[in-house]
């Protein structure tokens, strides 16, 4: 074989192009990290993140990848994720609003006592729409990929709850600040703390109870721990919280356009529709798993004793609407709206 000076500048110029279209092809692969305060048998983790990862995948052809990290795996504690994202040191978080009391004062409105539906579907879809609106300014350090709310919480406790009178001296653990303060007007001692410390808790009598949904049961044993479970029956139910999948701005910002889209693909309200599926769905099913267990006994509120509870609390709501003026913002507006949304998206 002859070879010509051309040639061999040809091949040289091709091997030294093969490492930077190399460079090429990966720089269009990306994994990004998500860090959450439950564990990996949570029905959240199981249910919605792990699915939700799984299907950026699949929609990016494997060149999008998210990294689940559960039980705080990454370092810090809850009240820390937010942060995490904001500074970086994670790519993306699933956390509470709540854990930071006061931080995020508009998405409060959705925490109010008696104002959520019983149901998550409703409760995440209005709360995304809403956030499109409203929570720009409140979230504008974190690129926000849904913000969504459970469905209606249950008071699990070691005695029986069946009327006002029995929540009294009740040490009850709270996940948000307003949940905390309809507590406190119902007569209980509330504790706030994050969902992880609450079987530590319990077991070492500094809590009688906690006020969770259906679904996150199982992942802290609590129908082990405690005996009592007292439903809020129909709409509106006494508490929700919110939850935010928030991302590092400059992370988002950085990503190639055609991951970009995907990832938009499966934010806002499709990834609400998908928060909410682990409450609606697994809810029923973790009730009925505790319903089979003789040692525990569920109960709901009457009717006439749900409107004691709805009257009792009305001083929280109108308290929040009252600070809202000092903190800069129209509560009353932002009430009227997050009850019209639960209802658009209820019906």
């Amino acid at each position: 074989m002859n070879w010509h000076r051309r040639d061999f500048v040809l091949l040289g110029a091709a091997a030294l192009a093969a490492p930077a279209l190399v460079r090429s092809a990966r720089a269009q692969e990306l994994t990004l990290r998500l860090h959450h305060f439950l564990p990996a048998v949570s029905n959240v983790h199981r249910h919605f993140l792990m699915p939700w990862a799984q299907k950026i995948q699949e929609e990016s052809q494997g060149k999008l990848r998210v990294q689940v990290f559960p039980s705080m795996q990454l370092g810090g504690a809850p009240p820390q994720l937010f942060d995490q994202a904001r500074d970086g040191v994670v790519d993306i978080v699933w956390t509470l609003p709540g854990n930071t009391p006061g931080r995020f004062p508009r998405v409060e409105v959705f925490e109010l006592p008696f104002v959520a539906d019983a149901r998550a579907r409703p409760n995440a879809l209005a709360c995304q729409e809403f956030a499109q609106t409203h929570l720009r300014e409140e979230f504008a350090d974190v690129h926000p990929i849904v913000i969504w709310a459970h469905d209606g919480g249950v008071i699990h406790s070691n005695r029986s709850v069946t009327r006002l009178e029995d929540m009294r001296g009740l040490k009850l653990r709270f996940p948000t600040r307003q949940a905390g303060e309809a507590l406190r007007a119902l007569g209980a001692a509330p504790i706030g703390m994050p969902v992880p410390q609450v079987p530590e808790a319990v077991s070492q009598r500094v809590i009688d109870g906690a006020v969770v949904p259906w679904e996150v049961v199982p992942s802290i044993r609590l129908q082990e721990l405690v005996t009592h479970h007292t439903e809020i029956p129909g709409t509106p139910t006494l508490y929700t919280a919110t939850f935010i999948l928030a991302m590092n701005k400059a992370k988002y910002a950085a990503m190639p356009a055609e991951l970009r889209a995907v990832l938009d693909a499966n934010s806002g309200m499709a990834a609400a529709e998908m928060a909410a599926k682990p409450w609606d769905e697994q809810g029923p099913i973790v009730r009925a798993q505790v319903e089979r267990r003789r040692q525990n006994t569920i109960v709901q509120l009457s009717a006439e004793e749900k409107q004691r509870w709805i009257e009792t609390t009305r001083p929280v709501v109108e308290s929040w609407v009252a600070g809202s003026r000092e903190r800069g913002f129209d509560g009353a507006a932002l009430l009227a709206d997050a009850r019209r949304l639960i209802a658009k998206h209820a019906a």
